[in-house]
């Protein structure tokens, strides 16, 4: 029962970071006036690095569910961030693409949260930064399905 103790208190350390990162990165773009959420821009990121993507590709790559995907591309679309483009293979399908609003939002924002996640790293060096990768990748390694 110890073993199992210890585990669960560092599952619970890693959770409580987990959401400080993200609390933090809220505050941050509020304190800044920015109109999307710390999940919008994930969304916005991603087509930013990868170009056009469908609503599954977009689910895969942020960790979200379909329900919580379409209303953060419907939030954006609103925005008028992104766009809904026909799929070229599936007419039951779409594509999602950056507008023009939604490249120069994610040039403006980029170096910010940059700063935002770096934030996450001071005092840390580049030992323990190895370590904590090498961790947290057998974690995700342990944990694949």
């Amino acid at each position: 029962m110890q073993e199992a103790q210890k585990y669960s208190r560092y599952s619970f350390l890693l959770d409580r970071t987990a959401r400080r990162v993200k609390q933090y990165a809220k505050q941050r773009f509020r304190e800044l006036g920015w109109s999307i959420t710390v999940d919008q821009w994930t969304v916005l990121k991603q087509l930013f690095d990868r170009g056009e993507l469908n609503q599954r590709e977009l689910a895969d790559l942020t960790f979200k569910d379909h329900p919580t995907m379409t209303r953060i591309i419907d939030l954006l679309s609103t925005k008028e961030l992104i766009i809904r483009k026909a799929h070229p293979d599936d007419r039951r399908s779409f594509k999602i693409a950056l507008t023009q609003s939604g490249q120069q939002l994610v040039e403006e924002c980029l170096p910010e949260v940059q700063s935002i996640r770096m934030k996450a790293w001071e005092n840390l060096s580049e030992s323990d930064f190895k370590e904590f990768k090498r961790i947290l990748d057998s974690i995700y390694d342990n944990l694949s399905l």
